[in-house]
């Protein structure tokens, strides 16, 4: 399997993983020094420890699924549907990979929708 392909199952492997709730599977993905950051936040947790321990923990019957994934020989990116409870949310989530096939730092985006500034409808169209 080249890298690309490597990369690829490996982010659906990490979606897989947190939504079946396979915490021990998880933990086999990541390096020891995984670094995951939530910019939005402005959080970031560094060790597979402390990050299990912090996904484990995340309140709420939350789910994943992938909607659309791209990756190169180290990198993924993943735009997620997320459903806790009836609430929908978009996430877009970085992955890097290392030499050694795990997962050494991940970057969740939580965008959040807002009404655009005033002066450019003439340029856009809402959906």
């Amino acid at each position: 399997m080249d890298n690309t392909a490597a990369t690829r199952q490996t982010a659906h492997e990490y979606v897989d993983r947190l939504e079946g709730r396979d915490w021990p599977g998880l933990a086999g993905l990541l390096t020891d020094d995984v670094v995951y950051e939530m910019p939005q936040t402005r959080e970031r947790i560094r060790g597979r420890d402390a990050f299990l321990r912090f996904t484990i923990d995340y309140p709420g019957d939350w789910h994943l699924r992938v909607r659309r994934l791209v990756a190169d020989d180290r990198m993924a990116a993943l735009w997620l549907d997320v459903r806790v409870g009836a609430e929908q949310l978009d996430a877009c989530v970085w992955i890097e990979v290392s030499h050694s096939g795990l997962i050494s730092r991940i970057v969740d985006y939580w965008p959040a929708p807002y009404d655009p500034p005033p002066g450019r409808e003439h340029l856009t169209e809402r959906w």
